[in-house]
C-alpha cells in the first residue's frame, strides 16, 4: 500500500493531524510537519519539538486481532532496523517506546489504535532528534547529527521511513 505524505509548516500534533484525516476516511498516509506545538509522548508526557527534528505520524489500518505489545514490538524492530541498515548507526531499545544511542535517547514513537468503522487503524507518531536535542531533567538526550561528518537530511529521512512502512505493512497482519 502506497503512502501519501502531508506536510504542514505547523501542527497541534502530528498524531492529532492524523486522527482528523481518518475522521474524513483518509485511512492511511504519513503526516510531518516542521513545527509541532504540543507534540504528544507517552503517559501524557510532551514531547519537545525543536526546529529541525522530526516529527512524523504514520498510519494504516492493521489487523482487528493484532494488541498493541506485538505492534509495539513490531514498530520498534522496524524502526531499529532503519537506523541501523539506512542511517547506519546501531541503536537499543528503552521499553516501552524509546530508540536511544549510546544510552541516549534519540527517537520517541507515540503508538495510538483508533477505528473507523470497522477498521482498526494504527497511528505511529515517530520523533527523531536529528539536529538538536532538548534537555530532559530525567534521563540524557542525543541527535543523529552529532555522529555523521556529512550531515542528515530530513526529507531523506521521510523517505527512508516512507519506503520502509509501504513495504512492512503486513507485518501487522
Amino acid at each position: 500500500m502506497k503512502l501519501k505524505i502531508y506536510s504542514f509548516k505547523k501542527v497541534k500534533s502530528t498524531n492529532d493531524t492524523a486522527l482528523r484525516l481518518i475522521k474524513k476516511n483518509i485511512i492511511n498516509g504519513i503526516i510531518t510537519s516542521e513545527n509541532q506545538k504540543n507534540g504528544r509522548g507517552q503517559y501524557g508526557k510532551s514531547w519537545i519539538s525543536s526546529k529541525g527534528n522530526l516529527f512524523m505520524s504514520i498510519f494504516f489500518p492493521i489487523e482487528n486481532k493484532i494488541n498493541i505489545k506485538k505492534v509495539s514490538k513490531i514498530s520498534l524492530k522496524i524502526i531499529k532496523n532503519i537506523f541501523l541498515k539506512n542511517i547506519n548507526i546501531n541503536t537499543t531499545v528503552k521499553h516501552p517506546n524509546d530508540i536511544l544511542i549510546k544510552n541516549k535517547k534519540v527517537c520517541g514513537i507515540l503508538q495510538e489504535i483508533v477505528y473507523n468503522k470497522n477498521e482498526k487503524i494504527l497511528i505511529l507518531g515517530i520523533g527523531i532528534n536529528i539536529v538538536n536535542s532538548p534537555k530532559i531533567k530525567d534521563y540524557e538526550t542525543t541527535y543523529l547529527n552529532k555522529y555523521f561528518k556529512k550531515k542528515l537530511k530530513l526529507l531523506n529521512i521521510i523517505k527512508i521511513f516512507k519506503n520502509t512502512f509501504e513495504k512492512k505493512q503486513s507485518l501487522y497482519a
